[in-house]
């Protein structure tokens, strides 16, 4: 007996067709990765940023003013002079180089009209009583998605990645209450 007099027998509709049997949503193809491309897929970003900024600033200025003068008057001979000086040199200069590299991964929040993915994402790490937290939000094309289902954190649109720390190695970086205080009067 056939499959589909079987079915016709047992109530069924009659003879199965291919597209009642594969869904392209739900299967991917046999000779490729899965990538992400719908709400709550997961996806690897991969972070490496790099930035360098200098900053520098000098002013120099000087003044000086001299007034003389001399008087006479008979045998009295008298002489006056004054003179008034200054100065000021000031130089300020800011030099910073961060580096980030690392991977996390996030899920897709969202799909644009366009297509695009919003994706966001964040890691904590507790590491000797440092913790640290790495958070990552922007949107990307679908075709930045690599086969590995990974994306480099330069791809990323709109991209807002914060990187925090809190902890011994934290605090010891911050400057202390009397620097803190001169350099909020002007001082330091």
């Amino acid at each position: 007996m056939s499959i589909a007099l079987a079915l016709l027998l047992l109530g069924g509709a009659g003879a199965p067709a291919g597209q009642n049997l594969y869904h392209a949503g739900n299967w991917s193809a046999m000779a490729s990765d899965r990538r992400a491309a719908s709400v709550g897929d997961a996806l690897t970003v991969v972070v490496y940023q790099t930035a360098q900024a200098s900053n520098t600033t000098q002013n120099a200025s000087q003044k000086s003013t001299n007034l003389s003068g001399k008087l006479r008057g008979g045998a009295v001979a008298e002489t006056g002079e004054f003179g008034l000086a200054g100065g000021y040199t000031g130089r300020g200069q800011t030099q910073r180089s961060e580096k980030l590299a690392t991977q996390l991964s996030v899920t897709v929040r969202e799909i644009l009209p366009n297509g695009d993915l919003i994706i966001q994402g964040e890691q904590r790490m507790h590491v000797n009583g440092e913790d640290t937290r790495i958070a990552i939000r922007g949107r990307i094309r679908t075709t930045d998605i690599a086969a590995d289902n990974s994306v480099l954190s330069t791809r990323i649109a709109d991209a807002e990645i914060n990187y925090d720390g809190k902890g011994f190695v934290s605090r010891s970086a911050k400057p202390g209450l009397i620097n803190r205080l001169f350099s909020l009067l002007g001082l330091g």
